[in-house]
C-alpha cells in the first residue's frame, strides 16, 4: 500500500489513462480527488472508485478547464476542502479539430493543454508544499519534438493546423516542468513530466473531419490504456523517484526531450507569458 493515507488531485481522471492511473492509485491506498467536467463519467468513475475501498472517501470537483475562471475557481475550493496535497497529476488534454477561441480569447488547445496545468497548479501550490515531499506530475507527449514555440503567436491566430498545436502545447508541457521544477528546488516539491505513448483512449474524440477518422483508424494499433498509465503511477508512487525533479519520462525512464524543451529562457519566458494571460503574479 505504497499510497495509503496519501491524497492525489488528478485532472482528466474519468477516461482513458487518467481513469486507469486513478483506480491503480486508489487500490494502492490513495484517496482521489478527480477534477472532471462531464457528470456521468465522474460518477462512474467515482463509483468504481469506491468499491474498491468504502472507507476511502474519494472525491470529484467540476470544472470546464477551457476557462480560467473555471481552472482559479476548482483550484481554490480544493485548496480550501482539502488537507495537504500529496500528487497533483495535470492529465487533462484534447486534439481540437478547428481554430477556436475561448471566452478568455485563447485557442482551445493551448488553453485546455498548457494553461489548465499552469492555473491549477499555482492555486495548488500552498497545499502542495503543505504536504512536505508532494509530486507534480504533467502528461506531455513525444509528439512535442515536431513544434518549436511562437512567442510571437501562442494563439497559433497565424496559422492552425490541429496537430501544429497540439505539439505546441505538449512542448509547453516540457517547458512548463522545467521552469516549475526549477521554482520549486529545495522544497521537497518534485515536478516531473512524462509521454505515455500512443494509446487507444477518447484522445481526439473532439476534433472533427479527417483527424478524427485517422485518429479513429490508429487507434486500432495502439497500446492499452493499462500500458499508457504506467509511468503516471510510477512517477506518483514510486520510491525510486522521490527526489528527481525536470525530467521527462518514457516507459517509466527518464529520457532526453527535445531540444527546444531543454530551453531555460524559453521556459522562462512561457511561464511569465502564461502568468500574464492568467492575470497572476508573475
Amino acid at each position: 500500500m505504497l499510497m495509503e493515507g496519501k491524497s492525489v488531485v488528478i485532472t482528466g481522471g474519468t477516461s482513458g489513462i487518467g481513469e486507469v492511473a486513478a483506480e491503480a492509485l486508489a487500490r494502492m491506498g490513495a484517496r482521489i480527488v478527480l477534477v472532471a467536467r462531464n457528470k456521468s463519467r465522474a460518477d462512474a468513475t467515482l463509483a468504481r472508485l469506491r468499491r474498491n475501498d468504502r472507507r476511502v472517501a474519494h472525491s470529484v470537483y467540476f470544472a470546464d478547464l477551457t476557462r480560467l475562471s473555471e481552472m482559479r475557481g476548482v483550484a481554490a475550493v480544493i485548496a480550501q476542502r482539502e488537507p495537504p496535497i500529496d500528487v497533483l497529476i495535470n492529465n487533462a488534454g484534447a486534439l481540437f479539430g478547428s481554430w477556436r477561441l475561448t471566452e478568455d480569447k485563447l485557442e482551445y488547445t493551448f488553453a485546455l493543454n498548457h494553461m489548465s496545468y499552469f492555473v491549477v497548479t499555482e492555486g495548488l501550490r500552498e497545499r502542495l508544499l503543505a504536504s512536505g515531499d508532494a509530486r507534480i506530475i504533467n502528461t506531455a507527449s513525444g509528439a512535442h519534438r515536431r513544434a518549436t514555440l511562437d512567442f510571437d503567436d501562442l494563439q497559433s491566430a497565424k496559422s492552425f493546423r490541429a496537430t501544429t498545436a497540439y505539439s505546441r502545447s505538449k512542448l509547453c508541457n516540457v517547458l512548463f516542468t522545467r521552469e516549475l521544477a526549477r521554482r520549486l528546488q529545495a522544497t521537497g516539491v518534485t515536478a516531473n513530466c512524462l509521454h505515455p505513448g500512443f494509446v487507444a483512449t477518447r484522445f481526439a474524440d473532439e476534433s472533427d473531419g479527417l483527424i478524427s477518422r485517422l485518429t479513429w483508424l490508429a487507434k486500432f494499433f495502439a497500446m492499452s490504456p493499462v500500458e499508457g498509465a504506467q509511468t503516471i503511477v510510477y512517477l506518483a508512487s514510486s520510491p525510486e523517484v522521490a527526489n528527481v525533479t525536470g525530467k521527462y519520462f518514457y516507459k517509466c525512464r527518464p529520457t532526453n526531450p527535445s531540444a527546444p524543451a531543454l530551453d531555460d529562457s524559453a521556459a522562462l519566458a512561457l511561464w511569465q507569458r502564461s502568468a500574464a494571460l492568467a492575470g497572476m503574479k508573475e
